[in-house]
């Protein structure tokens, strides 16, 4: 294509300043866009000419035209030039005309402001007008509201004065009843007026109105005085209205005259009380109590027929009657308990405050409390069940057991709100202020009931102590029985019924004293009725005693293949003993709740049963170390006569040796008869478990080491049956039971771990001594934990000479370091494994690694013993 140069033209501006000044911004280039859309290039703002005339003439053909073309090019920039001249023009035009319009708009403005002017002027006018037509009105309205109150403060004026010389003459004729209507409509008045007191005239009639208050106050006090007590007590049919229309005028008096009115009454109405029961009177004594709670019953019931009606309900005088007798008779009581201190008893306090509670629990039924301003201070207290002799404790205890019960936890639902049905009958709410109102008077009395209880739990530890020695301990005979001593449930039950009572004593320090009582008895039964019943290990089957020593310790004695033994009836004893201090373990853990949900807030720190709570897990922890050391004991004989078998001269694997059928007999004797006595203590039975194969393992172990010298053949005998022990120590926590039960993980694992062990010891013993460098690599492998006293024995078990064991000890010593590094790092080898739990499959492993080492002899021995203990399994 032909390339055209452009040519330039006589103007006055060069081309780069005509590029320049049609170079427009970007913002400015799209705004122009938008408002003139073209499609022409010649609009577009990166028109290149060489590129549009290329256009036009895309071929040397094309230039033919060049002069049409050059033709409508110069035509359109005339036609452009002349819309510029007529846009240019039309600017200017526009300019003027905008002036023009300015000015018209100042003009406008200006007329307007002077007319909002005239407008606002006449708005003020307008207001001058509109006020000076209201004003008249507004004086006109000030003077009616203050004639209206003139004129309602002068009907009260006279309303006060009509009303202070009516009152004044009721008073004089006694009308109370229209002088209680009357005056509550002075008082009302008179409210009125208290802005204008500084007026003599107003406050002249104030003084008369508190004059006339004052003598109605005197007169009517003297009206019942004269009714009352006057000569001749002139109270009758003629003035009992006058009477009762008289305490509504008190009720609109000052409070004080009512206070005073009623504290006469009331005090009239108790002074036969007071000459009746005085101090130094026979019946004033705690053996004739009820007789003051029936004589205010028939005064209560003859004022109500006699002098009910008369006063007003709200005034509460039954009430208020009951209230002062019974503050007077709680500081006649306190005054006649300390002055013949000497002469009460338990029975007596407690029959005293039997009929004490009765007597709160009646009152708060019939009465509210209303009357009482302050609420009492005392705790509630419900009545109290007390002992009518100490033999009829004692005998209500025996024939109570907590077994028969839904619950065996004698304090499940004490203090939860429920009140027994013994006890329904005479427990006040206990909301009720009346509760303790008198009873509280006892408290300072309780150390002879505290004491009381603690020589009932001293008689009660004497006849523990005389039932298990002559009734034993019981056994489990099925899952509906229990062998916990019934001691203990009749010990909660009584703490249960001494807790309940003093709380209903008292919450406070008697409280804390009964729990230190209950602690002392904690602890001696404790000790009187659980470790000394622990029996010894006796040579003869059956025999037993007792433990002499608090901590129960065990002695065991052999002589010429006799063992001590626990017979059944005493692993069944000791089992029950077990449960009896899990028992009370857990019951004192909830006394403990109890008490602290009884006793005063600020108290209940002081209430602490941990230690009883510790001493009674050992107890349980010497029971466990018991059955343990009794069960070791009886495989004592089969260990050793494992030691004095010649297994030098085994020349043939057979069935299990005697001592394992031993052992497992003994097993299988022993562990159901403590597994059936501890079934409702199974975590127990597991620890019992786990602390026996803790125990047995390491001496079967060490029992191990000491058969020697051994054989290879000998050793796989001992192989053979070390994996039936194993098997019948995994078995051991379901052994003789019909229901197999999955052993616990923790058990399992010391048993595989343990009984792996001695495997690998054989495995080691079996190998070949030759060569040395294997033979210590192998022990390294099967035994990585032990160190070179294991060696040794293991060499003495193979019955290695003295001069071979020094140089395979010297080799085990330097290869130790390196080894152990290595075993560590390659995740423990076979040794580990089998302490994890490696079962038969694990002994192939370790066989099969020791099998590069050892000739193709004992490798089949081992195999074939191996296929023999799967044949017995």
């Amino acid at each position: 294509m032909l390339k055209m140069a452009t040519t330039t033209e006589d103007d006055d501006f060069t081309g780069d300043q005509l590029e320049t000044l049609l170079s427009f911004p970007l913002e400015v280039q799209e705004a122009i866009e938008q408002v003139l859309p073209s499609n022409d290039p010649l609009d577009r703002p990166d028109f290149n000419p060489v590129d549009y005339i290329n256009t036009l003439f895309p071929t040397e053909q094309s230039l033919s035209n060049i002069d049409d073309v050059v033709g409508k090019i110069r035509h359109k920039i005339w036609r452009l030039d002349d819309e510029i001249r007529n846009v240019v023009r039309g600017q200017t035009n526009v300019g003027e005309e905008g002036r023009q319009s300015l000015e018209e708009a100042q003009k406008a403005i200006q007329e307007l402001f002077s007319k909002i002017k005239d407008i606002k002027d006449k708005a003020e006018k307008s207001e001058e007008m509109v006020k000076e037509i209201t004003r008249d009105i507004k004086q006109l309205d000030h003077a009616k509201r203050h004639l209206t109150a003139s004129i309602t403060t002068l009907n009260h004026l006279h309303m006060l004065v009509g009303g202070v010389d009516s009152l004044t003459a009721m008073t004089r004729k006694r009308q109370y009843g229209e002088v209680a209507n009357l005056l509550q409509g002075v008082l009302n008045v008179l409210e009125h007026f208290e802005k204008y007191m500084e007026i003599p005239q107003i406050k002249q009639l104030s003084d008369r109105v508190k004059q006339i208050q004052t003598e109605l106050g005197n007169q009517i006090t003297a009206d019942f005085q004269e009714a009352f007590q006057g000569a001749g007590a002139k109270y009758g049919p003629g003035n009992q209205r006058q009477l009762h229309d008289a305490c509504y005028v008190v009720n609109i008096l000052d409070p004080k005259v009512k206070r005073d009115l009623l504290a006469w009454f009331v005090k009239l109405q108790l002074n036969e009380y007071g000459l009746l029961f005085a101090e130094d009177q026979e019946v004033a004594w705690l053996d004739k109590i009820d007789r003051r709670y029936a004589w205010i019953k028939r005064a209560l019931v003859d004022f109500e027929e006699k002098f009910g009606h008369l006063f007003p309900p709200d005034w509460e005088i039954s009430e208020r009657i009951c209230v002062e007798f019974c503050h007077t008779t709680r500081k006649e009581l306190s005054k006649v308990m300390q002055r013949r201190r000497a002469e009460i008893d338990v029975k007596l306090l407690l029959f005293a405050i039997q009929r004490t509670s009765n007597f709160e629990a009646l009152i708060a039924k019939r009465f509210t409390g209303i009357t009482m301003q302050k609420p009492t201070t005392a705790k509630p207290k419900a009545n109290p069940t007390p002992n009518k002799a100490h033999s009829s404790s004692i005998q209500e205890n025996e024939s109570t057991n907590p077994f028969e019960q839904d619950s065996l936890n004698p304090f499940e639902g004490a203090g939860d709100g429920k009140v027994a049905p013994e006890e329904a009958k005479t427990s006040p709410d206990s909301q009720s202020p009346f509760a303790g109102i008198i009873s509280q008077c006892f408290e300072a009395h309780l150390n002879i009931y505290i004491e009381n209880q603690d020589r009932n739990l001293s008689e009660l530890m004497n006849r523990f102590q005389q039932d298990i020695l002559s009734q034993g301990t019981p056994r489990m005979d099925g899952e509906d029985h229990s062998n916990v001593l019934p001691s203990c449930a009749d010990l909660f039950v009584f703490y249960k019924k001494c807790m309940v009572q003093c709380s209903q004593l008292s919450t406070g320090q008697p409280l804390i004293d009964l729990a230190r009582t209950f602690q002392k008895y904690l602890k001696e039964y404790a000790h009187r009725i659980l470790l000394a019943n622990l029996p010894k290990l006796s040579k003869e089957p059956g025999s037993g005693g007792g433990l002499g020593s608090a901590s129960g310790l065990i002695q065991t004695f052999l002589k010429e293949g006799e063992v001590a033994k626990l017979s059944e009836a005493e692993q069944c004893r000791v089992c029950s003993l077990l449960c009896t201090a899990e028992y009370c373990m857990e019951t004192t853990q909830q006394l403990e709740e109890k008490l602290r949900e009884k006793v005063d807030p600020q108290l209940r720190l002081a209430v602490d049963l941990s230690a009883e709570q510790d001493m009674f897990h050992t107890v349980i922890s010497s029971c466990i170390q018991l059955l343990v050391q009794d069960l070791e004991t009886a495989t004592e004989p089969a260990l050793t006569a494992m030691t004095k078998m010649p297994w030098s001269t085994i020349e043939a694997v057979g069935d299990q040796s005697g001592y394992v059928t031993a052992i497992t007999g003994h097993l299988k004797q022993n562990i159901p008869v403590i597994r059936d006595n501890l079934v409702a203590s199974r975590k127990y039975f597991t620890q019992f478990s786990v602390k026996f194969v803790s125990s047995f393992i390491p001496k079967f172990i060490g029992t191990l080491y000491k058969c020697r010298p051994t054989s290879t053949v000998a050793a796989e005998q001992l192989l053979l049956d070390t994996h039936s022990l194993k098997t019948v120590l995994l078995e051991l926590p379901s052994l003789g039971s019909q229901v197999s039960r999955k052993a616990p993980a923790s058990f399992t694992k010391i048993v595989v771990k343990g009984m792996t062990k001695a495997e690998m010891i054989l495995k080691v013993v079996m190998s070949p001594q030759h060569p040395p460098q294997a033979f210590v690599d192998n022990f390294i492998r099967l035994l990585n934990d032990s160190d070179a006293s294991d060696f040794q024995r293991v060499l003495e078990m193979k019955g290695v000479r003295r001069g071979d064991q020094n140089s395979l000890l010297d080799m085990f010593r330097a290869r130790m370091p390196v080894s152990t590094i290595m075993a560590n790092m390659s995740g423990g080898g076979a040794g580990n494994a089998g302490a994890a739990g490696a079962s038969t499959a694990t002994s192939h492993a370790s066989q099969s690694q020791q099998s590069h080492h050892a000739p193709e002899p004992e490798s089949s021995r081992i195999r074939k013993l191996e296929k023999l203990i799967k044949k017995r399994l």
